[in-house]
């Protein structure tokens, strides 16, 4: 009886061993992020802009952040030009508006000065804190200079249409840079060059929200400058103005 019991224990404990030992299952595979084809973009469907009024405002007065709120460890103005500037490690954080949007056409120029790291404009997200960073979010971005989107809900790429493969931007040049989003689509242009379009499969998820800029996580010096920002509430008119005819 005694034996029966103490093999009992040790198969237990055996067993136990093994799960514990076990290597951590692997996750599941993302979503394929590869660009979509002019038939799959067609597939969703669109939802009808949003109505209200349609206002054109100057988001950034060239001397202060007034109106906006980030870190001033990383924010600031120079030159007629919003900063966002790290010299050591620093986790992705936004300037964002106070004011939040849903339907709206932005412009803005942007420079990445120092480094190989892109810049970038998110919406239709909510302002979040991680640790010790009070300034991210969950919701989507436009990237530049090289044109792809993000989706910070999910971390992972977006599938956007590409219009064009061509080249259109520099990685130290200053880039404009136009944003249209209404209903659930999505269209940029850079430097008057429509370069993609995304269209959010779930309406749902689209959140009246700040826009921000964005400073890429990074380990190193990083210089990052935005300027001429105006938005356009509620479009009136249902194309990219940047865009040459």
């Amino acid at each position: 009886m005694k034996t029966s019991s103490a093999f009992l224990l040790l198969a237990a404990v055996g067993l136990l061993w093994s799960q514990q030992a076990a290597p951590p299952a692997s996750p599941p595979p993302r979503p394929p992020t590869g660009p979509y084809t002019a038939a799959e973009l067609a597939a969703i469907a669109l939802t009808p802009p949003r109505a209200g009024a349609s206002v054109t405002k100057t988001l950034f007065d060239g001397k202060t952040l007034n109106g906006w709120s980030g870190s001033s460890d990383w924010w600031s103005v120079e030159d007629g030009a919003i900063v966002g500037k790290s010299s050591g490690r620093v986790p992705t954080s936004f300037l964002f508006t106070k004011d939040n949007y849903t339907d709206f056409r932005l412009t803005v120029s942007s420079q990445m000065v120092t480094s190989e790291n892109h810049a970038g404009v998110c919406f239709w997200g909510q302002v979040i804190e991680e640790g010790a960073n009070k300034w991210n979010t969950r919701g989507p971005l436009v990237i530049f200079p090289y044109p792809f989107m993000w989706d910070y809900i999910e971390a992972r790429g977006l599938r956007v249409y590409y219009l064009t493969r061509e080249k259109v931007t520099a990685q130290h040049d200053w880039v404009k840079v136009e944003i249209l989003a209404q209903g659930n689509r999505v269209r940029s242009a850079l430097n008057g060059v429509e370069v993609m379009e995304w269209r959010e499969p779930d309406p749902s998820r689209i959140k009246v929200g700040p826009i921000g800029l964005q400073l890429h996580g990074f380990n190193g010096e990083q210089k990052v400058l935005y300027k001429d920002v105006v938005v356009e509430t509620f479009p009136k008119e249902d194309r990219l103005l940047t865009v040459k005819k």
